[in-house]
């Protein structure tokens, strides 16, 4: 098992791919969005584009995290990206994020996103276990983390001091035999179970 294969993964409505350098700029005006930086607990300062570029010029040289961009198939537009990284070689496991910008936004492109990249995960890595934390205050994200077979595992309270006030996050996991069960639709293994 290993991060260094760096995949291109299509669904429906995505495309997970490797970065490329023409990425950066797009990825500077989605990581400069407001509602990108509130929901992820960002830094507010830009990271300008010399260091975008450091980072981004380097996602695909890691055998240690598998960082994709995430491609609208109907515009070929970057939207955002998805991330395995934290990975605990030796108990199977890793963490998860994404991160879909405005032109994203809304289209179910972040579910199918997560599903293509923990699909992966399980399948063709092999692993056990993938985790997440996701805001108080970002429902959204939350009930796409759900509609692909993640669960509450707990809170992790007053994590984030936003605005002046603290916000809890919860702690989310889709295991492996979770997954062989839904494939990331648990909704359809519910509804046939009745």
């Amino acid at each position: 098992m290993s991060f260094s294969v760096k995949p291109v993964l299509t669904g429906d409505r995505t495309v997970l791919r490797p970065f490329t350098e023409d990425d950066v700029p797009v990825m500077a005006e989605i990581l400069d969005d407001p509602e990108v930086i509130r929901l992820t607990g960002s830094p507010t300062e830009a990271f300008g584009l010399d260091r975008l570029r450091s980072w981004y010029g380097t996602r695909n040289d890691q055998d240690d995290r598998l960082d994709l961009g995430v491609v609208d198939r109907a515009t070929g537009e970057l939207v955002g990206e998805v991330v395995l990284n934290e990975w605990d070689r030796h108990n199977h496991n890793c963490s998860f994020r994404v991160l879909i910008g405005p032109r994203g936004r809304d289209r179910g492109l972040g579910t199918e996103a997560t599903r293509l990249i923990v699909g992966h995960a399980f399948e063709q890595l092999g692993l056990h276990r993938v985790s997440l934390y996701v805001f108080a205050f970002n429902p959204r994200a939350r009930r796409a983390y759900e509609k692909a077979g993640f669960v509450a595992e707990g809170v992790e309270r007053q994590t984030l001091l936003h605005e002046g006030e603290w916000i809890d996050a919860v702690r989310m996991s889709v295991l492996a035999h979770e997954w062989a069960a839904h494939r990331g639709h648990p909704e359809a293994v519910s509804s046939t179970a009745r």
